[in-house]
């Protein structure tokens, strides 16, 4: 396809997303099926244009007076691509194209930013969220938000089961991976042009022989906070598709019992080949239809881990579609579930034991607000210093221990974003039962 048929292509895709409420995923995968003639290269351009729109939506349509898919995808060349005038007006004039650029559209498309957009406008996020963002990054919100609004980098977890991270070095270096910055056991892959294709991770060796995972560093550092110990026992109580109960087993070196449970039994189910592949033995699941078998757990656990349902806002970088469908509904409905959830979860942990909760949000309504109410209602728990706890698990690097103290909240937890840290969106807290 010619980058005219492209830009068409792209605006039906973001218009299924808009207007039917489609994940962009599931809209680029029913245009590929309308259109047999689209190779590879050309889906993963179509795709990388309608997230770079959705991720740069308010500002796009802002700068263009025109929040329609045909604004956006237009924008989106110009605003987050940086294609001139003369490209766009290119691609405008080939076959199967749109209709040529209006005099209103080529304005727009050279005009710079303008710096005295609202915060909301500036940083690409929903408006309702406004005071949200304010209340936890202050006058930086649109800065911290800006940061969410760009194509994610991948990083891989070394999983010390069955290699170390010199010689998994050698077989990821088709992927282009470095060595993290932030963990000893990690390599990171910078983002690639968007309108390039991803390398499929899961076509490397390394990966199919179970060397490396697919983890945010964010999540890593998570789990690194638990630091669980060879021997201990361990109850992953929200395990889902199981990346951290596999960071957790490499942790404890396959000594030890880690219980995965989840509510949801089909996520828990896709841990099963993800086990098999990491050469991970010490994992039992526990399936919500056998209740008994997590109540025979209470009060025995050395580590309950708790990576809670959120609203995903730390995610944004990845599913830029999510942060534009998410209602304040929706926030309420996570609060009460993480309340609940975290009620439940203690129960778990023994005397001595500790309980980590984790999000991938950065709201405090969902991360430090819930652990002081939980706090408030236990005074058999205590709030652990969880940046000094993810460094002595001995997984973070100089750097990563700097940067986890640097952004230690007063209580002690600590919140991660892609600004920060170069991570996803993560807060994280240890709590010690007395």
């Amino acid at each position: 396809m010619r980058n005219g048929g492209r830009i068409a292509a792209a605006i039906e895709v973001l218009s299924d997303v808009l207007t039917r409420h489609q994940p962009v995923k599931s809209a680029a995968r029913d245009w590929g099926k309308r259109a047999r003639y689209a190779g590879s290269k050309d889906r993963a351009w179509v795709s990388g244009l309608v997230l770079d729109a959705l991720r740069k939506k308010n500002s796009i349509a802002y700068a263009m007076g025109d929040d329609t898919p045909r604004g956006l995808i237009l924008g989106a060349l110009a605003h987050a691509w940086s294609w001139n005038i003369r490209e766009i007006d290119a691609a405008m004039d080939e076959e199967h194209a749109p209709s040529k650029l209006t005099l209103q559209e080529r304005e727009r498309l050279v005009m710079a930013p303008d710096p005295t957009a609202p915060p909301h406008v500036q940083g690409d996020y929903p408006e309702w969220l406004a005071p949200h963002l304010a209340r936890v990054f202050g006058e930086e919100a649109a800065v911290e938000a800006q940061a969410m609004a760009v194509r994610a980098d991948v990083d891989l977890r070394v999983n010390t089961l069955k290699v170390d991270a010199e010689k998994a070095a050698a077989p990821l270096k088709s992927a282009k991976a470095e060595p993290s910055p932030l963990l000893h056991n990690a390599y990171h892959i910078p983002a690639r042009d968007p309108s390039q294709r991803e390398a499929s991770l899961e076509s490397i060796p390394a990966y199919s022989k179970g060397w490396v995972e697919v983890q945010d560093a964010g999540s890593q550092i998570a789990a690194a906070a638990a630091n669980a110990q060879p021997g201990e026992q361990v109850l992953d109580y929200c395990a889902g598709g199981g990346g951290k109960t596999l960071a957790l087993a490499a942790q404890m070196q396959g000594k030890g019992q880690i219980f995965a449970y989840d509510i949801d039994g089909r996520r828990l189910s896709a841990l099963i080949p993800r086990l098999k592949r990491s050469g991970a033995h010490n994992v039992q699941l526990v399936h919500p239809s056998e209740p008994t078998q997590l109540e025979d757990l209470t009060g025995q656990m050395d580590l309950v881990f708790v990576d809670a349902p959120c609203t995903g806002t730390g995610t944004w970088r990845r599913r830029p579609d999510a942060k534009w469908r998410l209602k304040p509904g929706q926030l309420e409905k996570r609060m009460q579930e993480q309340t609940d959830i975290l009620a439940r979860a203690s129960a778990f942990v023994k005397p001595g034991g500790r309980l980590v909760y984790a999000t991938c949000s950065f709201l405090m309504e969902e991360d430090e607000d819930r652990v002081a109410e939980f706090l408030t209602g236990n005074d058999g728990f205590k709030e652990e210093d969880a940046a000094e706890a993810a460094i002595a698990s001995g997984l973070l690097t100089e750097e990563g221990a700097g940067m986890v103290r640097r952004f230690r909240g007063p209580s002690g937890s600590v919140r991660l974003t892609p600004r920060r840290a170069g991570t996803d969106g993560f807060f994280f807290a240890v709590l010690r039962k007395l």
